[in-house]
């Protein structure tokens, strides 16, 4: 039901069709789609190429835990807001948290990420962690979503899951 909202709030903007429309046709369901709810400053570190990895923590895994694979596509959704932008997910990294791989993400990934003051100490009793890579950003053009709940991280299709028919 998502898919034909956004197909038809993206027919008429050729830059949204290029980047949607293989998500339309049949035979990609090894491409996954996700919704990733974002709050500033780092929907706009994203949208500027300043972050380059995306990362969500959760104390029960999950999505996008074990959910998301390269070569993924990542709506980008402001919270409370539309949609403004899309990615593609180019490496994964699922981790269950220590204290020890929490250290070695804080320092192996921190730049990527660009955590803001208290970002880790936020994250200091998560149990999972998810890592991804975003390459080619593109803001684009509004598209409001009926989403009301409040989950950050939406699976609208689970390329690691073999689809039903």
């Amino acid at each position: 039901m998502f898919l034909n909202y956004l197909r038809s709030a993206t027919e008429q903007d050729p830059q949204w069709l290029d980047i949607m429309q293989p998500l339309f046709d049949e035979g990609h369901d090894d491409v996954g789609i996700h919704i990733a709810i974002l709050v500033e400053p780092y929907l706009q570190f994203i949208l500027d190429g300043t972050k380059t990895v995306e990362s969500r923590f959760s104390r029960n895994g999950c999505a996008p835990f074990e959910r998301v694979g390269s070569g993924d596509v990542v709506l980008l959704k402001r919270q409370s807001g539309p949609i403004v932008g899309a990615c593609a997910v180019s490496n994964v990294w699922n981790y269950r948290l220590t204290p020890s791989t929490l250290a070695d993400i804080r320092m192996r990934f921190g730049p990527a990420i660009q955590p803001q003051t208290g970002f880790w100490e936020d994250r200091a009793d998560a149990g999972f962690a998810t890592l991804m890579r975003v390459t080619d950003v593109r803001p684009l053009p509004e598209v409001d979503i009926p989403k009301r709940d409040r989950r950050g991280w939406v699976v609208l299709r689970d390329s690691r899951v073999p689809q039903l028919l």
